[in-house]
């Protein structure tokens, strides 16, 4: 369960899984984009995952089709609103949103500065809507290759001071970090956190990859680190974040369920490991669904789940000032 006296934080969300079922049944309507159905029963089977899915790729299958109806900068403004507005509604206090540029402008080919911007405006009209603390981090979408990364690493350059962080997502196992090495260089030059997705689709090489070349202070997902007993040693040495995702894992099959997460031996080892939704919508849940059910289903106590709690606002990319004031707000 959720402590009361903690603020709820969310650390590793990305908004092209966090589109509502009915806002693209509305953006495809608005738009005269064809569906694989006009009501919301019969899109949720194309748009979200019930059950399992064979691996990481049939699961970003589905938040692909999602974003086929970002048509305009405006689509792409309402579903950062909304993605803010939701996360508002789960009680949530703090939200670190994560976003591809490169993947929302995709579909229609959109300008990525202008995608950029819309992701921003529509964000900052939910905070001052709802009241919710929200950062933003960059993702760079390695599937598509690290020529056309590094011109998404220049797009969110320009926007330096609206985002926290760089990422790196999309298809690990056959876009190895070590093609990355100069984005992530750029990233921290400007002054980023680097948080970078590994050992979801590959092995604990991949987390070490990111640790040593490209800067990475946190991690999404490392769910295969748990094979390699030194290099969890090297984590906890360097105080490194490690962002679970326990629905997630299980739908992709990174993991056979939640028994078998890794998540509560990182806790066991005093690892600054954290409870998060990954991709809320296409999941089907939400964080308190992840605290109050998953949490306890992958064997994590009481104790545990606030350990994670706590740890969130300890790796969180914010200033010190910025984590005392959450707390307070929270007793």
């Amino acid at each position: 369960m959720h402590d009361p006296h903690l603020p709820l934080l969310e650390l590793h969300r990305h908004l092209s899984g966090s589109i509502r079922p009915q806002t693209i049944l509305a953006l495809g309507r608005q738009h005269n984009i064809p569906l694989p159905s006009d009501d919301v029963a019969g899109l949720l089977p194309h748009v979200q995952v019930v059950g399992t899915v064979p691996d990481l790729i049939a699961f970003l299958a589905k938040i692909k089709l999602a974003s086929t109806v970002l048509a305009n900068v405006d689509a792409c403004r309402r579903i950062a609103y909304e993605a803010i507005e939701d996360a508002h509604h789960e009680g949530i206090a703090y939200i670190e949103l994560r976003f591809s540029a490169q993947f929302l402008a995709n579909p229609h080919h959109l300008p990525q500065e202008a995608v950029i911007e819309a992701v921003i405006d529509g964000v900052q009209s939910a905070v001052r809507a709802f009241g919710i603390k929200v950062k933003l981090i960059g993702v760079l979408s390695r599937t598509l290759g690290p020529a056309a990364c590094l011109a998404a690493v220049e797009a969110l350059l320009r926007y330096r001071d609206h985002l926290v962080a760089l990422d790196l997502a999309g298809d690990e196992a056959n876009w190895p970090g070590h093609l990355f090495i100069e984005h992530f260089r750029k990233a921290r030059d400007a002054g980023w956190q680097i948080t970078i997705h590994a050992g979801e689709a590959g092995g604990a090489a991949n987390v070490r990859q990111a640790l040593a070349e490209l800067g990475a202070t946190r991690l999404g997902h490392a769910t295969n680190a748990i094979h390699d007993p030194a290099l969890l040693d090297l984590m906890g040495e360097r105080g490194i974040g490690i962002e679970a995702n326990l629905t997630s894992n299980i739908q992709t099959s990174t993991v056979p369920n939640l028994a078998s997460h890794p998540l509560r031996h990182f806790l066991d080892r005093g690892l600054l490991a954290t409870i998060n939704t990954d991709d809320p919508q296409i999941s089907g849940i939400d964080l308190p669904h992840e605290l109050q059910v998953a949490a306890p289903q992958a064997g994590l106590t009481p104790a545990q789940i606030h350990q994670a709690q706590q740890n969130a606002l300890a790796i969180a990319f914010l200033t010190p000032a910025e984590k005392e004031t959450l707390k307070a707000a929270a007793i």
